[in-house]
């Protein structure tokens, strides 16, 4: 899939980044990822929701992927960060 697919969620509001997915499924995309990290994971989550089931109820979950991190602080210390994907995707007759 290409990384122009791919959408970062950070401090921005949520509707930000629901606008981006929607207008990648409108330009055709078949699938689109939802990546976030830390706290940002549960303004992740509220994307893809909205997005599914506001402004393109068709589009389904493929598959979530969850996972740590491991950085290191300013001070040197490692610290585990959680990560999560969401793989959205349109079935095929949607987007036929």
């Amino acid at each position: 899939m290409p990384e122009d697919n791919v959408i970062f969620v950070g401090n921005k509001p949520v509707m930000n980044y629901v606008l981006a997915a929607v207008t990648q499924f409108n330009e055709g995309a078949k699938e689109v990822t939802i990546k976030a990290r830390g706290r940002a994971i549960s303004r992740a989550v509220d994307t893809a929701e909205v997005v599914r089931h506001r402004f393109l109820t068709d589009v389904e979950i493929d598959r979530i992927q969850i996972s740590t991190e491991e950085l290191a602080s300013e001070k040197g210390e490692k610290i585990n960060v959680s990560s999560i994907e969401i793989f959205l995707k349109r079935p095929r007759a949607a987007t036929d």
